[in-house]
């Protein structure tokens, strides 16, 4: 029996969305596109995302990522993970199934972290899929991968907090749903370096917020999009700090960990399906006379994106395996590397992909362009490369210390 066998009610879910997948997000891509050029506007919610939304729920494929019974159907990590891979599959089935970061992520916050108040207001809307939400930690002045940078300030005033600060690429911040901020900022500049920061729960139209423009990715404007946003005075109460005073750090941590399970897996998929859309057109493309498949480099390329598809799900699922048996801090290697090692081989394949597609491959009439793009900007978010890289090679180091 294998390490990584799935539990009978994972293999159910996986049915049941492989199933939902060839049923109706794969015909749907088209649907969505249409209606998207037809509204004129980037930011539109499409009327099919809402039809698969509802279909989703009513098959039970909702929320699924949530490790709580209470709120979701309670799959480990292990479990989930081979569903994030299939979702990953397509752009738009992770928010039909509402599984869609970083909704997620601040889902989970909310779950571990926010007041009664918090719950009602803002996770049974988001776990019933009738709002959104944002995330606001990068800063554009600073390197936000050391979250000791962090400068908005959060000062004190009575019973409120006064925020100042300028936020970028608050992903989801655009949605046309969004309702709420999950904002990371300094409180106690004198504190020791991981007790200064704080987080906040904080409504989009709380006065003195300006989402002040939507950053592009590659050229392109994602629906959910990435905020620049402007704070200034915005006062919160001072209940609605998540935690409480200088718990900022250690929440971000909580909620990176299974985040990045779901995003390497997502990452894991969209390999998969480029791998997929490679070998198909490789088989029916002629050039010179024969099918491009045909030709050694073509089919190094299939088999070489074979053997890293194969090699990062085992390191991923690993990770998983870990995180829900010894926890979050003994598998910080491992959830380290997939970090790393996710994006940067399915970014490998997807570029294979869009080589054998040829010009085809480099616009949207194929999902490779878009997915190169996030791939792309993957290696950054949630940390970059380097710092994941840095990260292991000090655990590796510390092995040998006094040796």
């Amino acid at each position: 029996m294998s390490l990584f066998d799935m539990s009978d009610r994972a293999q159910q879910y996986r049915d049941d969305l492989l199933a939902f997948m060839d049923s109706h997000i794969y015909p749907a891509e088209t649907v969505y596109d249409e209606q998207m050029r037809a509204a004129g506007d980037p930011h539109h919610q499409p009327a099919v995302l809402e039809e698969l939304k509802a279909e989703a729920r009513s098959r039970g494929l909702w929320n699924l990522f949530h490790p709580h019974p209470d709120w979701g159907p309670g799959l480990t990590n292990l479990e989930y993970a081979p569903l994030a891979e299939i979702m990953g599959r397509s752009h738009i089935a992770p928010e039909a199934c509402n599984c869609n970061a970083p909704d997620t992520g601040n889902m989970e916050v909310f779950t571990l972290f926010g007041t009664e108040e918090h719950k009602q207001r803002y996770l049974r809307p988001l776990l019933d899929g009738t709002i959104r939400s944002a995330f606001a930690m990068t800063e554009p002045a600073v390197a936000s991968s050391d979250a000791t940078n962090i400068e908005m300030s959060m000062v004190r005033d009575g019973d409120d907090y006064l925020l100042n600060g300028r936020k970028w690429f608050a992903s989801n911040a655009l949605h046309p749903h969004c309702r709420v901020l999950i904002v990371m900022g300094k409180t106690d500049p004198n504190a020791a370096p991981h007790r200064q920061q704080s987080m906040m729960v904080v409504p989009i139209d709380a006065p003195g917020i300006t989402v002040m423009r939507n950053l592009p990715v590659f050229g392109y404007h994602d629906r959910e999009g990435h905020a620049e946003i402007d704070f200034v005075d915005v006062r919160v109460p001072a209940q609605d700090v998540l935690k409480g005073e200088g718990e900022g750090f250690a929440i971000s941590q909580a909620r990176l960990g299974p985040g990045r399970i779901h995003h390497c897996m997502r990452a894991i998929g969209m390999a998969e399906r480029a791998l997929e859309l490679m070998c198909r057109r490789a088989a029916s493309r002629v050039t010179f006379g024969r099918p491009i498949a045909a030709n050694a480099n073509i089919q190094d390329w299939i088999a070489e994106s074979r053997i890293e598809i194969e090699m990062i799900r085992l390191l991923t699922l690993k990770a998983a395996y870990l995180m829900d048996t010894v926890g979050n801090k003994e598998a910080r290697t491992e959830i380290a590397a997939i970090k790393v090692a996710a994006p940067n081989i399915a970014l490998q394949v997807v570029d294979r992909a869009i080589q054998v597609h040829g010009g085809g491959g480099v616009t949207d009439d194929f999902p490779l362009a878009m997915a190169w793009a996030h791939l792309r900007t993957l290696r950054l978010a949630d940390g970059p490369d380097e710092v994941h890289k840095r990260a292991i090679a000090r655990t590796e180091l510390g092995k040998y210390r006094d040796r």
